[in-house]
């Protein structure tokens, strides 16, 4: 059974850090290219940080510099530091395999981030 289970999130003040974490079942993380997404109310979720099977990022402008994407595959974990977080980060962030999800519609429930003082 495919399973995506996010964490981390919480509130945090602007200019603050938090590390997320997807806890995958099975090798969803070493055999897929795989992104942080994240979304707002009323808004598209958007993809925000990719690694690619063979490890290369890539990363939305608002967040290149700031969030780090990362993988551990014994763990079959991935994970996104983000760093210097700003107001407009706010967001439920899900982590997926991409360009499309690893089941056609399924998402994990996301976790929280929320930047205010």
């Amino acid at each position: 059974q495919v399973r995506l289970v996010e964490s981390g999130g919480a509130l945090v003040l602007p200019g603050g850090s938090l590390r997320l974490s997807c806890v995958t079942s099975g090798s969803i993380v070493r055999v897929n290219d795989m992104g942080w997404y994240r979304q707002v109310p009323g808004k598209q979720r958007d993809l925000v940080a990719l690694i690619r099977i063979k490890g290369h990022t890539h990363y939305a402008d608002s967040v290149q510099g700031r969030f780090t994407i990362s993988r551990d595959t014994a763990k079959n974990t991935l994970y996104l530091q983000m760093n210097d977080l700003k107001r407009e980060d706010t967001a439920v962030y899900y982590c997926n395999s991409y360009p499309r999800t690893i089941i056609r519609g399924y998402w994990g429930q996301g976790t929280q981030v929320t930047v205010s003082s």
